[in-house]
């Protein structure tokens, strides 16, 4: 796997693998997650021009043509208080299960400068913080949100994705398992 920052003519590759990946909240009774519209070109472009973008391509020896590799996985991340923000990780769901999604974490723990790691994701959702949990990532408690984190937080419950129990969660730099 190869993990760079996208050019701007693959970025709409990367909106099909959030449709794509989103897909999977539908089987757990959250369809108005999957219907949600992925991240504009326009927002893409603004993370891909500040350096905040990275994706994940299928190593070139491996593919069964001539084409040129294409986005499997992406990763979004912005600095939020201190800490290297990660804003979106999807990963399309035909290259699940291959730690593509941990390897994008990973990359953005260098990206990011020796900083913490945070994101918000559902509590309950298998591929969310049970899984986050499993690579180093901690629930924060409500007295340990930074003012940057409770206003993604707030903004999170004003588009309602409060409708299912979410969390704020942190790993320490460096920390990978």
């Amino acid at each position: 796997m190869i993990i760079h920052a996208p050019s701007l003519t693959e970025l709409p590759a990367l909106r099909a693998i959030e449709r794509a990946s989103g897909e999977a909240f539908r089987g757990l009774g959250m369809a108005a997650i999957a219907d949600d519209e992925p991240p504009s070109l326009a927002q893409l472009t603004a993370f891909q021009r500040a350096g905040r973008a990275l994706a994940a391509y299928e190593d070139p020896s491996r593919a069964a043509t001539d084409e040129p590799a294409r986005p499997v996985g992406y990763l979004l991340w912005e600095p939020v208080d201190g800490c290297t923000h990660i804003e979106q990780v999807s990963v399309h769901p035909l290259h699940a299960h291959r730690r593509i999604g941990r390897a994008l974490i990973d990359r953005a723990d260098q990206a990011g400068s020796p900083a913490p790691l945070t994101l918000t994701t559902f509590a309950e959702v298998p591929w969310n913080a049970p899984y986050y949990s499993r690579i180093g990532f901690r629930v924060l408690t409500d007295t340990e949100l930074t003012p940057g984190l409770r206003a993604i937080r707030a903004h999170e419950a004003a588009l309602g994705l409060d409708r299912w129990p979410r969390v704020c969660m942190r790993r320490e730099p460096g920390l990978r398992t």
